[in-house]
């Protein structure tokens, strides 16, 4: 006996057009049908008149709820970081671990293995940031940890394949070669470029080597300038690259950002990150990352030098920044949230829209963006 549950009189985006006055359909955990007659049998829940909109996806979460992944290598903490993201509507995620250890990298992975076999709702993989990247890009990451990629290193990451269904590692130019990065593309990794001082030139060549997407645009990464494009350069000029961005308003100008999407070039697109930290859905008014005191003030995050350590940000107020400070059409910014994401991870064939066969995985916002309710695999983890 299938489970039915139609939600009814909802204004539905799936991801390219709205459905206005509708219902939505679900059967075992996938989108049984948008806008069509509810079947006989169903459970019929009246959104009266919310919005329905894609789940959001988020490819770079170092915590939440008071957990970070660097701290708490268990399924326990990574079931708590996914809980506290879904409150805000984040219904796929890769926790971020940071620049560590082989020992904690090696148990965040073993963490992984069994959150994916226990089916935490929104765990999709992971995300290693670092430890290869370049020590004068650093940002918050700790220097003595940042290393080359040796080959026991690359073996360890190619052994991963077909483990998660989304798996990242972000490195730098400077501390990986080109055969490493098309050998981890190969095993299914989402290569992504970050901090790095890398030129324009080499970065294409990686890009060409199987690099697909670039860590939190602007932030860590050489600039554009007049005879030197950097990395910036790269994702705004080459066509398959993607890139994550964080819509906090501090990490990146309002009007960087808005030059940037207008920029951008080709089929790659730029999709929203969090970068959050454990504070989200927390009242912390600080954390300690690698034995170093991170504080929380003013919805910034950082070292005692003042150096910007992760983002004190939702997806929701994410993509509400990009559409009421950018001035995006709120369509496009729920796709930088949803679809976007998807694609630059290979899973948009069953994420990141609302249409038939896909995942039952989206948000219920009020007509002023407001949260509802979120809901994995056709299941309700969280009501407003």
């Amino acid at each position: 006996m299938s489970d039915l549950t139609a939600l009814t009189n909802a204004d539905i985006f799936d991801g390219a057009e709205w459905h206005r006055a509708t219902s939505l359909v679900i059967e075992n955990g996938k989108i049984k049908t948008v806008g069509a007659d509810v079947p006989a049998g169903a459970r019929v829940i009246d959104v009266q008149g919310a919005l329905v909109v894609p789940g959001f996806i988020d490819l770079q979460v170092n915590g939440g709820g008071g957990v970070m992944l660097n701290d708490e290598q268990t399924v326990e903490g990574l079931a708590q970081i996914c809980a506290a993201h879904a409150k805000f509507g984040t219904t796929a995620l890769l926790p971020t671990l940071i620049t560590d250890t082989r020992e904690i990298t090696a148990a965040a992975i073993a963490a992984g293995k069994d959150a994916k076999a226990k089916k935490v709702p929104g765990f999709l993989g992971l995300h290693l940031e670092g430890p290869h990247l370049s020590i004068a890009r650093k940002g918050a990451h700790d220097p003595q940890l940042i290393r080359p990629m040796e080959q026991v290193d690359l073996e360890r990451l190619l052994a991963l394949k077909g483990e998660f269904d989304g798996l990242m590692i972000t490195v730098a130019p400077e501390n990986t070669t080109e055969d490493q990065v098309r050998q981890l593309a190969q095993a299914g990794f989402t290569v992504s470029l970050g901090h790095t001082n890398t030129a324009y030139e080499t970065a294409e060549a990686y890009v060409k080597a199987g690099a697909r997407t670039a860590t939190h645009l602007f932030n860590a990464m050489s600039p554009l300038e007049n005879r030197t494009p950097g990395l910036v350069g790269t994702v705004l000029n080459v066509g398959s690259l993607y890139a994550g961005i964080i819509a906090d308003g501090f990490h990146v100008h309002p009007a960087s950002m808005s030059i940037a999407l207008r920029a951008k070039q080709g089929s790659g697109k730029i999709f929203i990150v969090s970068d959050a930290m454990s504070t989200i859905g927390t009242d912390l008014t600080g954390f300690m990352l690698n034995g170093r005191q991170i504080y929380r003030k003013d919805g910034r995050l950082t070292l005692a030098d003042g150096t910007l350590a992760g983002a004190d940000i939702d997806m929701l107020s994410s993509v509400r920044f990009v559409h009421e400070k950018i001035g995006l059409p709120f369509e496009e910014a729920l796709r930088m949230a949803s679809l976007y994401p998807a694609e630059a991870i290979g899973v948009a064939d069953r994420k990141g829209l609302l249409k038939p066969g896909f995942d039952a995985d989206f948000v219920v916002l009020g007509r002023d963006h407001a949260m509802k309710s979120t809901w994995i695999g056709g299941d309700q983890v969280f009501s407003a």
